[in-house]
């Protein structure tokens, strides 16, 4: 054989060892005798009905599920609709799950088709409703959830959600349901991600409200305390409070003195001629209407406390989380039917890519200490 047949016949093989790792274990076992490694060419000739039978047998993917689990975010509909379609496109039948994991257990579930998700794009909230589910973190709950995915030959999950979503994710995982998770949550707390569905839409929400509320508080001469969500994260806040011209952003990241980083903030702003404030608080750190009390009591200026709650959870969801959703729905359902699952996917970059299970579980997320400080220098 010749220089160039070798090479032919070697890009040929490595054309087709592609799919997963499952392909080249298969190989192993079946064909071991007839490979070589190192220098030499593999000598082995895989024909294309080989091919179509591995297909057949590693990649079974015939029905998948999606869920959507634990607080809405806008985009999630715009996901959802990605997997169905993606899905659909490529032969799946794809059941929608309601109410994330209590639906799951109790097989509340249909199968979707292409116009089961017209005209949700657009739309806040999810289409498969969600829930919060204790039940679901038991070993009972984790086993009636396999017996119901056996009983309707779900083959993969794709999950959207938090982190909390995403360990019972990992849990299916581990007991044999392949799963993808992706990450929709207003909070962007996702470790392994820079941007969650939603995030975008929810600051935007946030920017517009403070602006109403900034209307007011100029006509008064106020001062205005106002809590956004984000649990124990403060990227909400740092963004909103920036985007609003926040006099002082607190978030659970950084420690705050009050006299320092608040009291004498409005006094050194009041020397300047500004007569009313706009105080963003993170949800982690809370205590808005004693706070308030305490900036009334401590500078004599009428103040107001303001939790925005779950308005900022509604909503027609923004372009850029429109399209990073639907990107990530697709991207989900690629993963599963290469029979690929325990993964996380994300957007790093502005790419999508996608993480273990556990390795995203276990990452850590630092909030931008250097934008805090812009936040803080050009807010007088």
């Amino acid at each position: 054989m010749s220089r160039s047949q070798k090479s032919s016949k070697s890009s040929s093989v490595r054309a087709m060892l592609p799919f997963n790792k499952s392909f080249v274990i298969f190989l192993s076992k079946t064909v071991r005798k007839s490979l070589t490694y190192g220098k030499k060419c593999c000598k082995i000739s895989v024909n294309a009905d080989f091919i179509s039978r591995f297909k057949e047998e590693t990649l079974k993917m015939k029905n998948i599920g999606v869920l959507t689990s634990g607080g809405d975010a806008p985009g999630m509909n715009a996901a959802v609709r990605a997997v169905v379609r993606a899905g659909c496109e490529k032969g799946l039948n794809v059941y929608g799950i309601y109410r994330g994991y209590e639906g799951l257990m109790d097989d509340k579930m249909e199968l979707m088709d292409l116009r089961s998700v017209s005209d949700i794009i657009n739309r806040g909230g999810t289409k498969l409703f969600s829930a919060r589910s204790p039940r679901f973190t038991t070993e009972e709950g984790m086993q009636q959830a396999i017996k119901v995915c056996k009983e309707k030959n779900i083959d993969g999950l794709v999950v959207i959600g938090g982190d909390g979503s995403f360990r019972g994710a990992r849990d299916l995982s581990l007991r044999g349901i392949p799963c993808i998770g992706i990450p929709g949550t207003i909070d962007n707390d996702i470790a392994c991600c820079d941007y969650t569905i939603g995030y975008d839409t929810c600051l935007n929400t946030i920017m517009q409200m403070v602006d109403r509320i900034r209307d007011t508080t100029a006509s008064h001469d106020r001062c205005s305390v106002v809590e956004v969500m984000g649990r124990r994260a403060g990227y909400l806040a740092l963004n909103a409070g920036i985007a609003c011209g926040a006099t002082t952003i607190l978030i659970p990241e950084v420690e705050y003195d009050f006299q320092r980083d608040v009291i004498d903030r409005i006094r050194r702003t009041q020397k300047t001629g500004k007569m009313h404030f706009v105080i963003i608080v993170a949800e982690g750190i809370g205590g808005v209407e004693e706070l308030a009390k305490k900036i009334q009591a401590e500078t004599g200026i009428e103040s107001r406390a303001t939790v925005l709650g779950h308005v900022q959870r509604g909503g027609s969801p923004s372009v850029k989380d429109r399209v990073v959703a639907s990107e990530m729905g697709y991207y989900a359902v690629q993963l599963l039917l290469k029979g690929i699952g325990n993964r996380v996917v994300a957007m790093q970059k502005d790419r999508i890519v996608d993480f273990d299970i556990f390795e995203a579980l276990n990452m850590k997320k630092s909030i931008d200490l250097d934008l805090y400080k812009i936040a803080h220098e050009i807010s007088i």
